[in-house]
């Protein structure tokens, strides 16, 4: 598990560094500043949880089933948060109107919430 942790925190982290630059660069001539801004906070909530996954990975106080947990949790939340945010940013540049999904920005966050308190109560409980 904690080789999954690491590589899938390492993926996401990379990728946000990438959606990061394509938004900064490419994307920065096409938006808004107000839709950049928001692209922005799907790349930061995404590179957290990509070192959150990381630090998941390292931890040797965690249970495996409390890592797997937290691996899905966050999994989720970031593919609905920051991909939500993403689509939503961009919609002005597709003909299909994504706000129809917007629902699901929520549930991604909340997703990632639980898994913050997936790790701290599983702490609190330790002796």
């Amino acid at each position: 598990m904690n080789k999954k942790l690491i590589a899938t925190g390492a993926l996401f982290g990379m990728i946000a560094i990438i959606l990061g630059a394509f938004g900064a660069h490419a994307l920065k001539n096409v938006l808004l500043p107000e839709q950049l801004i928001t692209f922005e906070t799907g790349v930061r909530y995404q590179m957290y949880h990509a070192l959150f996954l990381i630090f998941i990975g390292i931890l040797t106080d965690l249970s495996e089933k409390a890592k797997k947990t937290i691996y899905y949790l966050v999994v989720f939340g970031i593919v609905l948060f920051s991909g939500s945010i993403y689509l939503l940013a961009t919609n002005t540049l597709t003909s299909f109107d994504f706000k129809v999904i917007g629902f699901v920005t929520p549930i991604g966050g909340l997703l990632l919430i639980v898994a913050w308190g997936v790790l701290f109560t599983k702490f609190m409980k330790k002796n």
